[in-house]
């Protein structure tokens, strides 16, 4: 009994203790674990609610596909096949815009800096001389 006693006020055994004392959870952590706990037990519940709801309606409607399939995988393939259209058909044009008005603004550029590399061509041929074949 005495080594339990001796054992219990032991500078160890004490430093632990407040150690755990001042680096425990505040009360507002407390509070909150409290509060939220049954919120996330609620919600998993539901997350599991829904799933089973979910696999328990695909059983119903699995015979309700095969039975209409002939109808609807050709329905469902002309949908899809013209929703790609439309949206390749849009890349394409948007791609015809970007690359026109690339070349409108490679042209206009290039006409407007023309005359200036023409001055710059001409005027190490006026410092020489001009004509150098008389």
């Amino acid at each position: 009994m005495e080594e339990q006693q001796l054992q219990l006020h032991h500078p160890t055994t004490e430093r632990i203790v407040d150690y755990f004392q001042e680096k425990g959870p505040s009360t507002s952590q407390v509070l909150v674990v409290i509060t939220l706990f049954p919120i996330g037990a609620v919600l998993l519940c539901l997350a599991g609610l829904t799933l089973s709801t979910t696999l328990a309606a695909l059983i119903v409607s699995t015979p309700i596909f095969v039975l209409f399939s002939p109808i609807l995988l050709p329905a469902v393939l002309t949908i899809a096949f013209a929703v790609v259209g439309f949206l390749t058909s849009g890349a394409f044009g948007i791609t015809a815009l970007s690359s026109v008005t690339w070349l409108i603004n490679y042209f206009r550029g290039m006409r407007g800096s023309l005359p200036d590399r023409l001055e710059k061509a001409r005027r190490p041929v006026q410092e020489t001389g001009g004509d150098t074949g008389q």
